[in-house]
């Protein structure tokens, strides 16, 4: 005969018995020790016929729990891999949808190193402040080097004037200014990735949380 409830008291009960287990492995005694002229068992100190049943006792329930979280367990897995889930960013099984979350905020098998799209993010404001700061220091040196142009030029006579114009160091400058390379219009898609990360793990937050509570699932 199934058990029916939903995936919320589920978890919920699965944590409870991962602590119950342990506890009572931690508590239970399966080996003692005793003498041929004693009828009380070293450690426990009880008799070894009542020590004996308390030990298969204690094996006994722990391994109950244990199988009672395994089917709890399975059920809930079986439930995640089929229950759907919709978010603004397309549809997602319960498990897809957890194990996503869980990358993203690098809590995955792989840690940080599988949140591709913050590594992603990070080496685009990266590269794009290092162009940027280069630029800005390319085209500083660029003026004073213009300067010094202009300075030298107007320092000498009239007839110097007319043939090398302030013009020529107008062009000059205009030729060597360092400029941006910027195709994907890196600010905008900074913006939109931090949006689509913000929104998408809200999402994702919210509907695992519904699910589970409105999901029922048999455990049998």
């Amino acid at each position: 005969m199934s058990e029916k409830m939903l995936v919320t008291q589920a978890l919920d009960e699965r944590d409870l018995l991962v602590k119950k287990i342990n506890d009572k492995i931690a508590k239970a005694s399966f080996v003692d020790t005793i003498k041929p002229n004693e009828t009380k068992v070293f450690a426990k100190k009880m008799d070894q016929e009542e020590y004996a049943k308390e030990a298969a006792s204690a094996f006994q329930q722990i391994n109950d729990l244990i199988t009672r979280f395994q089917k709890i367990d399975a059920a809930i897995v079986e439930s995640n891999a089929n229950t759907e889930i919709k978010t603004s960013y397309g549809i997602f099984t319960v498990a897809g949808a957890i194990s996503l979350r869980s990358r993203l905020r690098g809590m995955g098998a792989y840690g940080e190193g599988a949140d591709f799209e913050k590594k992603l993010q990070e080496k685009l404001r990266s590269e794009y402040q290092e162009r940027v700061r280069f630029c800005d220091l390319k085209n500083s040196q660029l003026q004073s080097t213009a300067e010094s142009m202009r300075l030298s030029i107007l320092g000498r006579d009239a007839k110097t004037k007319e043939d090398k114009p302030l013009g020529v160091v107008d062009a000059y400058v205009k030729e060597n200014t360092t400029e941006l390379v910027d195709p994907l219009d890196v600010k905008k898609k900074l913006e939109l990735l931090e949006e689509k990360r913000n929104v998408l793990l809200k999402e994702l937050d919210t509907q695992i949380k519904v699910s589970n509570a409105t999901t029922f699932i048999d455990i049998m």
